[in-house]
């Protein structure tokens, strides 16, 4: 398939650059295959869509203040985004700077911190940090929430709590589970009240979920991988539900790693799944998701759980109804 098969123009008007007042009064797209129909709802309502013995499988993963703004020792800004820790003190990173990255430049981000190009890996840095504090305290003094860069503004202290899911429990992406954003603590009562288990796993969300896909043969794009964790106890609960719903492409690639011989297994590692159109779903049934960029591998999943052309038509109707897409932007519901 090519590139531009999953291209779309967007109103500039409709990419969200905040959260709603309350995270669940989002608008829901739902879209239900079998019936090839459209509903539009408000979020609120999703637990209507739901059945006992369902399994909402929500993504666990909390996002740690990954960019760094500080400068070169031979001069000029660095904005630096963590990526993947390779090992101790040592990153892999994003550096957003008018100079190519070359190995021994450093990088002052504070008196007591610096990092320093020991490497290029896959023409990405590699950064050995230098601090006299724990990293745990580096990361919250100096860090800031790295929202994407289509939300044209600095990150500020709403966002500490709003690009967090409320499921947020194991540090790591460098990015926000975004379908789960939507949910409140009254609206997983209401779910878990139709007799449906809400099941953590655990996906980092790092370059792999947002990396741009440069070439238009699509055969072509490498994933990067992500750390992936699914416990035995969650994929007993999953193996037995009825339907599996996943809160998100990130929790779909998750669960989709984790199938051996039928069936959902406890893992843990790097997963490099690239999914896009035409990948056969084997562990998840519907899924609850959030509108995304065109030429996305992100769009290439969804496209792959509905059908191409489905897609195209529902992001047809979300632009004409005027959804809010993207990170802080409305859902769908794929059922």
């Amino acid at each position: 398939m090519q590139l531009s098969e999953f291209h779309y123009d967007l109103p500039q008007s409709l990419i969200a650059q905040a959260p709603l007042s309350q995270r669940d009064a989002s608008r829901l797209l739902v879209l239900d295959r079998k019936k090839d129909k459209l509903v539009d709802c408000d979020f609120y309502d999703i637990h209507h869509f739901f059945e006992e013995g369902d399994c909402l499988v929500i993504n666990d993963a909390k996002v740690i203040p990954a960019r760094f703004f500080g400068f070169y020792a031979s001069g000029g800004k660095a904005e630096v985004l963590l990526l993947q820790e390779i090992s101790e003190k040592n990153w892999k990173c994003l550096i957003r700077a008018s100079k190519r990255n070359r190995i021994g430049e450093i990088i002052k981000i504070a008196d007591d911190f610096v990092g320093e190009i020991v490497a290029l890996h896959e023409e990405l840095p590699i950064i050995r940090f230098y601090y006299s504090k724990s990293w745990d305290e580096v990361v919250r003094l100096y860090g800031s929430i790295p929202l994407p860069p289509y939300i044209e503004r600095m990150s500020d202290k709403i966002d500490e709590e709003r690009y967090q899911t409320i499921f947020a429990k194991n540090s790591g992406a460098i990015a926000a589970p975004t379908a789960g954003l939507h949910f409140t603590q009254r609206v997983i009562k209401l779910i878990e009240n139709k007799g449906v288990s809400v099941i953590p796993i655990t996906l980092h969300v790092s370059y792999g979920t947002f990396q741009p896909v440069r070439v238009e043969n699509i055969l072509e794009h490498r994933m990067h991988g992500e750390y992936f964790s699914v416990s035995h106890d969650a994929a007993v609960a999953i193996n037995r539900a009825k339907r599996v719903i996943a809160v998100g492409t990130t929790s779909a690639r998750c669960l989709e790693s984790s199938w051996v011989r039928g069936e959902v297994r406890p893992q843990e590692g790097l997963t490099h799944l690239y999914i896009y159109p035409p990948y056969h779903f084997k562990a998840v049934t519907s899924m609850v998701t959030n509108f995304h960029q065109p030429r996305s591998t992100l769009l290439m999943l969804v496209a792959a759980f509905t059908g191409l052309e489905r897609i195209q038509k529902a992001y047809k109707h979300a632009i004409e109804k005027e959804y809010r897409f993207f990170s802080y932007g409305d859902a769908m519901l794929i059922l």
